[in-house]
């Protein structure tokens, strides 16, 4: 080979290896939907068998107290994809205020009026203000991004995404994901042709991956809720449990793509739940102090953080995570900022990480009071500091709840209120909750 020749191969290998080990890393978001933080293997959980994410989470930096601000899906999802607390990016609930003709009707009668229409498509206008991890992702990094599964505003295109399944149509029955909703349970066909097509174009790209489950309807395939049946206390638990395992199948199945498809060393893989669950035992819906409570039992999830090569796998039990993380966390590691809104900090800082003093969340009702307010919604404002969680009920919406202070390492369950016992501790408390947000009476 001639000299010249030989120099512009070596020359273009070179190019050809740094382009290589600049590419940004591909970014798969796993969402569980309704799960309590206790409900894995990896978690001490005696009967739900988690295999697949009991994997992860040895693979990962898992943060066993991590939590979301609150404990509802719709803003709990939006505070995931923008790295804002609810009372940020505005979407506190899950429906806007009905015309006052129609408060306290019946769901039905209230969607199917066009003047309700109409406030509903108004209040998915939120999304359009704030930033989302897609669209940044997709402008200065050229990311292609895919939505499946739960997503409550409008079209996915409206979230950045640049590819998804929910069309978002409030005539066409779309309200929290509509066809999306199919993915895990009808198959991972669509995720999967995303990814074929990304590889393909030599992209970068981002999987929102959050299927309706375990989420009701608690159906699980016979051959799971089999294994559950007979030692379950209850059916309605044991389909619940069963559903736990479905769901961690279905990203079994996603995790083995990305590996079939030699791009699992270049892949950040998050895990996390928008909202906790509790099964009553008689029927398959929620307990009290789970979803849309303001207690460990609605708030607290796993946090996982995959990055094969770059984060050293380790379970962390002592420090604090909290969702709005997220979004700074995936910003650093691709080499980007987070904005000047954004309150979390970056996980895989250890520093940061280990400086931390506390977390922070708030709790709204189901339907919110006003398009524009959030505090007009609130019901209660929590934060943990160390072992110790104060909950302040806001006398508006909450006015007869008492202050709760509970000891998580001792009483991990919130059982017994200790705020008579520690009223300095309440005091303190309260004073850093106010100088994070303090919304008014």
């Amino acid at each position: 080979m001639p000299m010249r020749a030989f120099f512009a191969l070596l020359t273009a290998l070179m190019l050809w290896a740094g382009a290589a080990q600049a590419a940004p890393p591909n970014i798969v978001l796993l969402i569980s939907d309704d799960q309590a933080w206790t409900d894995y293997g990896f978690m001490g959980h005696p009967t739900i068998q988690t295999p697949r994410l009991d994997r992860l989470a040895r693979e990962s930096l898992t943060f066993t107290r991590g939590y979301v601000p609150d404990s509802l899906c719709r803003p709990s999802l939006t505070t995931i994809v923008t790295g804002l607390y609810p009372h940020q990016h505005g979407i506190v609930g899950n429906d806007p205020p009905p015309p006052a003709d129609l408060v306290g009707k019946p769901k039905r009668q209230q969607f199917g009026d066009p003047r309700y229409l109409a406030i509903r498509n108004e209040y998915i206008n939120h999304i359009d203000r704030v930033p989302k991890l897609a669209q940044i992702l997709h402008d200065d990094l050229g990311y292609l991004s895919h939505q499946s599964g739960k997503w409550w505003e409008g079209h996915y295109s409206r979230g950045g995404f640049t590819h998804g399944m929910t069309h978002g149509d409030r005539t066409r029955g779309g309200r929290h994901g509509d066809e999306g909703l199919t993915i895990g349970r009808k198959g991972m066909q669509p995720v999967e042709d995303f990814i074929d097509m990304a590889i393909d174009e030599e992209k970068p790209f981002f999987v929102y991956y959050a299927p309706f489950l375990p989420h009701t309807p608690h159906n699980p395939p016979e051959r799971l809720l089999a294994k559950y049946r007979d030692k379950a206390p209850s059916l309605s638990i044991a389909k619940y449990q069963a559903m736990c395992e479905w769901f961690d199948e279905t990203c079994g199945q996603l995790l083995d793509y990305i590996d079939e498809k030699g791009v699992a060393d270049n892949t950040i893989v998050v895990y996390v739940t928008d909202n906790g669950w509790i099964t009553l035992e008689d029927r398959s819906a929620y307990a009290p102090k789970s979803k849309r409570s303001q207690y460990d039992g609605g708030t607290r999830t796993p946090i996982m953080i995959r990055w094969p090569g770059k984060v050293a796998p380790r379970i962390d039990a002592q420090h604090l995570a909290s969702s709005i993380d997220i979004v700074p966390t995936l910003l650093d590691a691709v080499g980007l900022e987070p904005t000047k809104q954004m309150e979390g900090i970056n996980l895989l800082d250890a520093h940061a990480v280990a400086e931390r003093k506390a977390i922070f969340g708030e709790i709204f009702e189901h339907d919110i009071q006003h398009m524009t307010d959030p505090a007009a919604s609130l019901r209660f404002r929590w934060v943990i500091e160390g072992d110790w969680k104060l909950i302040v009920p806001h006398p508006a919406r909450e006015p007869d709840a008492p202050v709760e202070l509970f000891n998580l390492a001792e009483d991990p369950h919130e059982t017994k209120n200790l705020a008579a016992e520690h009223p300095e501790l309440v005091k303190e408390l309260t004073q850093k909750l106010n100088a994070w947000w303090s919304p008014g009476a």
